[in-house]
């Protein structure tokens, strides 16, 4: 993992096929078990989301997303924001497959947006986040389906 702040670079070798890694990305039954509860996630371009997440159950946030670029199998992006708060980023996954695994690249970028008082907003905690979501939730989630 690299961590070049603002901007969170990830990439991981994922022991599954493109086409499991890109449902697990997009299929709202799926991201709730290894990623958020998103109900009104779809992956077309355009669509907004919202959710709530936070540092503890006392502390939520409410996320604000719209679907960005939409290329099956290839890349998902979309805007990440916090409503009441000032900043704009942008969260996106490229996926090249490798006979039956699948290379996901992960970025994250734009922190530098968020309010820099607001110490739940910093880049470091986005890096440890995005560690545990991408290299050990999606990993987790992929071994077990397979």
């Amino acid at each position: 993992m690299k961590v070049n702040p603002p901007d969170i670079y990830l990439e991981h070798v994922f022991d599954a096929p493109v086409g499991r890694v890109w449902q697990a990305l997009t299929d709202v039954a799926a991201m709730k078990q290894w990623y958020f509860d998103l109900p009104d996630f779809r992956a077309e371009a355009g669509a907004e989301f919202r959710f709530s997440g936070g540092p503890s159950p006392e502390k939520q946030y409410t996320h604000i997303c719209e679907v960005k670029e939409v290329i099956p199998e290839k890349k998902l992006s979309y805007s990440w924001r916090y409503d009441g708060y000032a900043g704009d980023s942008l969260v996106a996954f490229e996926l090249k497959a490798q006979g039956e695994k699948t290379i996901v690249v992960f970025t994250h970028t734009g922190l530098t947006t968020f309010p820099k008082e607001n110490p739940d907003l910093a880049p470091q905690n986005f890096a440890e986040g995005w560690n545990q979501i991408i290299n050990i939730a999606l990993k987790d989630y992929l071994a077990k389906i397979i």
